[in-house]
């Protein structure tokens, strides 16, 4: 805590300022909280003040966190509520669920920071202020947060070495001990009674499965909670159910737990309890107070899942039971005679149904049979807790998988927006496979977007007319708030880059562009050396640039094209990289033009495709997206200078204003500008990666054409999010990448 949260405090704060504020926060609110604890002892009979008045706490935890709020209020609106949001919520659990002294003095201290921090640099501003208010998003984080917080609490109760809090009795309905041997021993002396002979075979059973399995099918209710908070947080319909009928059914066990009485002596011990319905009647209040707060905020969770996800999950898990129980039933039988008594068929299918409810729910339950042997406790203990887990799996998978519906119809609507003139060099690459399409409310843009881990990664910047690019920016922000997910525009030009800015997100470069104007194009003078050298030697090998389609070449020519683009994925032995990178798929479009190479044989040396780029239906520029060469001895050197100037000379005649040579990712122009720290970490990443993919020796490539740079720019809302888009970038240019692969990118890191 002290290396995580002081230095926040210390840097917005000044030194001075925050080692004041710790000394007197730690004397202050320790102060408050031992009175608190007189208050306690004096007005409050019962375990909890006892253990308050006689217990020390030694530690700067108070300081820490006091601090911490205090100067939560000198940054921005978002950390601000997330740093509040995240520590009163662990303070509050930990002093209701674990109790200890330290837990409320480290809570009183807390909250003391807060009102010393509104107080001492509070100071907001009217707008500021409406600022501040919680968005639909963050009030669903909110939500999720209370609804794992519930979850969790119990946990903490049960694992603290001290459960004294107020709500430390809710860990009976989550992770319901064994029973200790002392209440079983009080309970089967003297057992006379048939009701207290029951109770006392009961208790003895369930002593005898405290191990693993048992332990971790005791806390599945916790686990779908917490599977359901992050549901939740991603505004999924499907999540809100599951956690309403998680918390009603943990408040119906609440009310077995309250009649019960072996349940009872368990919760409470040996000795007489006046005040005992209070802790029995807690772990009925809180699962209910949870249904309430869902019920009130029913309407922010409207995020439907895609079509075929719950068909798909029903099936997993429908599938796992038939597994489940004919595992049981078959291997049952197998090993009836390492069980006391020795159950037949019947026996085990009776039994069945109970292996999938956590122990501390059948003490009104008699066991039929008992394993007697460790192959026969394996079978009785983990066939529950493994369906468990494949159903929290599966549900987990439906909360994550939010792959938009794509309609047919969009693909046409978004190629007759490409035409429009927004979306830069890259705006072709919107009608690529695997986007999905949103449109603004009157259909004049659009953006295409593929969502990879709840993280919308845009191809380029909106496409459509030029003046909606604003709104389509925000709008399409707005759309990803809506479903859950966290928006990102990829490889986008200065405009958006400024608009995204406006809207309050960060930006860093990501690429360099390349662009050859063509208007006073000629490959004159020293520095076009190498140009004037390729088409030379061309020419004297009697290698030509000739212009086809994938479709319209002779088969001679496609087949060549694979077999040359399949060589240079095998002899990299690397995934070939996709997402604004073509391939050979990418080609299959009558609108994407290829230029070859070829000799007086029709063999193939070269080939490159060419993207167009339109303004108002009419092409302006072509962008350079597949670029492949041979590499065998008969390969010609310097074909892609020969194919890129042979392409300059014959667009120019045909009327285009300029040509891409498209971005060249993680890889840069020094313009001698600072260099922040995410800057400095992409350079870093693009370095190792150079003897793999060779992006900074493409962009020196390119620059043999005397290119105009324009960088292409990576906008994100939320820095918290790197890491989530990081991964999704990565898996949207490398979808397929296999274990093998991985290791082979892994080695060819490190041997540089």
């Amino acid at each position: 805590m002290i290396i995580a949260l002081l230095p926040v405090a210390e840097r917005r704060l000044g030194s001075l300022r925050a080692g004041g504020l710790t000394l007197a926060l730690q004397v202050v609110g320790s102060l408050i909280g031992l009175a608190w604890v007189w208050l306690l002892d004096r007005y409050l009979d019962g375990r909890w003040a006892d253990e308050l008045a006689e217990s020390v706490a030694v530690g700067p935890g108070t300081a820490v966190v006091g601090v911490a709020l205090a100067a939560s209020a000198c940054l921005a609106a978002l950390w601000r509520r997330r740093l509040r949001l995240v520590l009163v919520i662990a303070l509050v659990m930990l002093a209701l669920y674990s109790g200890l002294i330290g837990d409320l003095l480290r809570l009183s201290t807390g909250l003391l920071g807060l009102a010393v921090g509104a107080v001492l640099f509070g100071r907001v501003r009217r707008h500021e202020a409406r600022v501040a208010r919680p968005s639909r998003p963050e009030r669903r984080v909110l939500v999720a947060l209370v609804v794992a917080a519930s979850a969790l609490g119990p946990l903490i109760a049960a694992w603290a070495q001290s459960r004294v809090g107020p709500l430390s009795v809710l860990r009976f309905v989550f992770a319901p001990p064994a029973p200790d041997a002392t209440t079983i021993q009080q309970t089967c002396a003297g057992a006379v009674d048939p009701r207290d002979v029951r109770e006392c075979a009961e208790l003895q059973a369930r002593l005898r499965f405290s191990g693993l399995g048992p332990a971790l099918l005791s806390i599945m209710p916790v686990v779908l909670l917490l599977v359901a908070a992050e549901g939740l947080r991603r505004g999924r319909r499907a999540a809100w159910g599951l956690a309403v009928g998680l918390n009603v059914g943990l408040a119906a066990l609440a009310v077995v737990l309250m009649s019960n009485h072996a349940q009872q002596r368990i919760v409470l011990g040996a000795g007489t309890h006046p005040r005992a319905w209070i802790s029995i009647a807690l772990p009925l209040v809180q699962p209910l107070l949870v249904v309430v707060l869902l019920v009130l905020t029913r309407a922010r969770f409207d995020v439907r899942a895609p079509l075929g996800t719950y068909r798909a999950w029903t099936r997993s898990v429908l599938g796992t039971l038939v597994l489940a129980a004919g595992i049981y039933m078959g291997v049952g039988l197998v090993l009836r005679g390492e069980f006391t008594p020795a159950p037949g068929l019947a026996d085990l299918l009776g039994d069945l149904p109970l292996r999938f409810v956590p122990p501390g729910y059948l003490v009104g339950v008699a066991p039929r049979f008992l394993p007697a042997d460790w192959a026969a406790t394996a079978l009785y203990e983990w066939v529950g807790p493994a369906v468990w887990l494949v159903l929290a799996a599966a549900a987990l998978r439906t909360f994550l998988h939010s792959r938009p519906d794509v309609a047919e119809s969009d693909l046409a609507r978004v190629r007759a927006l490409v035409g429009e003139g927004a979306g830069g060099s890259l705006q072709y690459m919107a009608t690529w496979p695997g986007h999905a399409y949103w449109f603004t409310p009157d259909g004049t843009a659009a953006v295409a977007y593929r969502v990879i881990g709840g993280v919308a990664v845009t191809t380029g910047g909106p496409v459509g007319r030029p003046e909606k690019v604003p709104e389509a920016v925000a709008g399409f922000a707005g759309h990803c708030r809506e479903q859950g997910w966290t928006p990102c525009f990829y490889s986008v030009d200065a405009e958006v880059e400024a608009v995204a800015r406006g809207l309050g997100w960060s930006t860093v470069p990501v690429a360099e562009e390349t662009v050859l104007p063509l208007r006073d194009l000629a490959f004159t003078g020293r520095r076009w050396q190498d140009v004037r050298t390729a088409l030379n030697r061309a020419a004297r090998a009697g290698i030509v640039a000739e212009w086809t389609t994938f479709h319209g070449a002779p088969v001679a020519i496609t087949d060549q094209v694979r077999a040359i683009s399949e060589e240079w994925v095998a002899d990299k032995g690397l995934p070939e990289m996709g997402f604004t990178l073509g391939g050979l798929d990418e080609l299959a479009d009558d609108e994407v033009r290829l230029l070859v190479a070829v000799d007086a044989d029709s063999s193939v040396h070269g080939v490159t495709s060419w993207l167009p780029v339109r303004r108002q239906g009419e092409i302006v520029g072509w962008t350079l997206d597949f670029m492949r060469r041979r590499s065998d001895d008969r390969a010609f050197r310097g074909v892609m200078e020969f194919l890129i100037a042979s392409a300059a000379t014959s667009l120019k005649e045909e009327g285009a204003e300029y040509l891409s040579l498209s971005g060249a990712p993680l890889a840069r122009l020094d313009r001698g500008e600072p260099v922040a720290g995410l800057q400095k970490l992409l350079d870093a990443i693009g370095e190792r990666l150079e003897p793999v993919y060779g992006f900074r020796s493409l962009l020196a490539f390119k620059a043999k054409f005397q290119p105009d740079y324009r960088p292409l720019h990576l906008a994100y809302p939320d820095a918290a999010a790197l890491p989530a888009i990081g991964n999704a970038i990565g898996r949207a240019y490398l979808p397929d990448l296999r274990a093998t692969q991985v290791a082979a990118l892994a080695r060819a890191v490190l041997a540089r």
